[in-house]
């Protein structure tokens, strides 16, 4: 039996809860003391996880940044960089993407219903095709049902015992209403978006943490203008 990992959820948003606004450059919602400390997270984890949609329109890297923080995980055995995973549906996914650029070792998770939304899923490549195309860059894994729970195990047999999922909307929603989040990383940024089709943090969901059954707030920092706020869910082990 395998052991699911340790799942933090980090996300900056404004004020209205928008994670991005809706022209076509990144709206930048951290601070660089909050980029410093988004790095020192990801040097801490095993793996990172974001969705399609989120490495398509902001084409992250996703590595540790830190000259210090790679060499310390490599001093400790660990690979410089964290594993890097991508949820998708569809599959269509650029191999010359940040992303897949680097030696790290990369996985690309795939199930129907990972993106949803206008045009999600639209010309979704068959599973063979996904596997030919990505194998130079990346490790295929065709998700089998329950999907996270599947994707959990999988990632814990890679060695993974601490997982940053880090977007977008969908993938929150996901892990926040199956109730396998442990530790939600919130910034604050002090504007607003103010537009409608703006993504935002979640979508609508059951999510197991309502008024009823509310979360921990274990810390509130100030970061160079943007607030972080650290919460726990009951399944935390650590603080």
């Amino acid at each position: 039996m395998t052991i699911r990992p340790y799942v933090l959820l980090s996300c900056a948003m404004s004020l209205d809860g928008r994670i991005d606004d809706c022209s076509p450059q990144r709206l930048v919602l951290s601070s660089p003391a909050d980029l410093d400390r988004v790095d020192e997270v990801r040097a801490g984890c095993d793996a990172i996880l974001v969705g399609a949609r989120t490495l398509r329109r902001d084409n992250p890297g996703l590595a540790v940044r830190s000259r210090r923080r790679r060499a310390e995980r490599t001093a400790a055995g660990r690979p410089a960089t964290p594993l890097r995973a991508v949820l998708t549906s569809g599959g269509r996914l650029d191999p010359d993407a940040r992303f897949f650029l680097d030696g790290a070792e990369k996985v690309v998770y795939r199930f129907p219903g990972a993106e949803t939304g206008a045009g999600a899923g639209a010309g979704a490549a068959p599973a063979p095709a996904v596997h030919r195309e990505l194998a130079a860059v990346a490790t295929v894994v065709d998700l089998e049902a329950p999907p996270l729970e599947h994707l959990l195990d999988d990632l814990s047999r890679r060695g993974t015992r601490r997982l940053l999922v880090e977007g977008g909307t969908t993938v929150h929603t996901a892990f926040l209403t199956a109730g396998l989040v442990d530790e939600l990383h919130l910034v604050i940024a002090p504007f607003f978006v103010g537009e409608a089709a703006a993504p935002t943090f979640v979508g609508p969901g059951a999510f197991p943490f309502d008024a009823a059954h509310r979360l921990r707030l274990a810390d509130v920092r100030q970061l160079d203008g943007v607030v972080l706020l650290r919460y726990l869910t009951p399944s935390a082990s650590v603080t």
